[in-house]
């Protein structure tokens, strides 16, 4: 089980390394497997794509979500050459996804400056000045959405 777990994070790294070598991202590779067998693959395309939400885990989930036309990932696993980011993490959560296999931690991508203490710690409260204005406006409005997806009939619940 451990080689097969070590094959599946070399297909990681292989990932990492094709869209670095392409130009199209950091060092970064996911895997989505389910039943020993891979179901999607990704590496990080942020600079491809110009779009910062681009993460390997973050498009190696929605691969797989559309392949296995589901959003419950909850019988897959992920590997990730990285200890994910609190995008990643997020989304690996929102996916239902038990099990998180990773190579290097965040305290080693933020020595090559891929550095997200400062979203952990906005997340944990400890930020006195955050970078960003968050401003509540027509509640009211917004709410009248909430109502309306609990009275819908035929809502998938997710």
């Amino acid at each position: 089980m451990e080689e097969l777990k070590k094959d599946f994070m070399a297909i990681a790294i292989r990932e990492a390394r094709r869209g670095m070598e392409r130009n199209e991202g950091g060092p970064f590779g996911a895997v989505v497997v389910r039943g020993g067998q891979v179901v999607a693959r990704a590496h990080n395309r942020v600079i491809k794509t110009h779009d910062p939400t681009a993460h390997a885990e973050i498009l190696a989930i929605r691969r797989a979500s559309k392949k296995l036309g589901r959003f419950d990932l909850s019988d897959c696993a992920i590997y990730t050459t990285c200890e994910p980011c609190p995008m990643c993490l997020a989304a690996v959560y929102w996916a239902k996804i038990r099990r998180l296999y990773y190579g290097c931690t965040k305290e080693d991508a933020a020595s090559i400056r891929f550095d997200d203490r400062y979203i952990y710690g906005v997340l944990k409260g400890m930020v006195k000045r955050p970078r960003l204005k968050s401003v509540r406006i027509d509640r009211d409005a917004c709410l009248g959405l909430f109502r309306m997806w609990v009275k819908k009939r035929n809502r998938v619940q997710y």
